[in-house]
């Protein structure tokens, strides 16, 4: 895990995800000790057509759509396509979220897409709790 700076967006993780077409849940990030974390934007970067079918989201472990909910990754159609996940804003704002120390962060694979690797980005912020 990279070294963040409090109070600072930056990358708080970067996953390898082997196989887009597993379905699975996969560890992105543990909010330190001490800490509350703010998640900004994550991305999706993908090693190949990863099909029509992907489905994706993040969100705290046993509730991984409490972020961002699922999120079609159907527009990833070659290698280095990359797509983010974010709350999307609008005229009601949406709702993001303060993690709590402990919390695990996870990547979920919710529908596999074909079988090809990518990479997520997550960023975000920690402040003292």
């Amino acid at each position: 895990m990279p070294e963040t700076n409090d109070e600072c967006a930056s990358i708080l993780s970067t996953i390898d995800i082997a196989d887009l077409s597993a379905v699975a849940d996969a560890t992105l990030y543990t909010v330190p000790v001490g800490k509350l974390t703010i998640p900004v934007i994550a991305f999706l970067k993908a090693d190949g057509d990863v099909g029509a079918a992907l489905v994706c989201s993040i969100g705290q472990a046993g509730a991984e759509t409490d972020w961002v909910g699922a999120t079609n990754g159907d527009n990833l159609d070659a290698a280095n396509d990359v797509i983010p996940f974010m709350p999307v804003p609008s005229a009601t704002p949406a709702t993001m979220k303060a993690y709590t120390a402990g919390t695990v962060i996870e990547f979920r694979v919710s529908t596999g897409g074909n079988a090809v690797a990518g990479k997520v980005f997550f960023l975000g912020f920690n402040y003292n709790a």
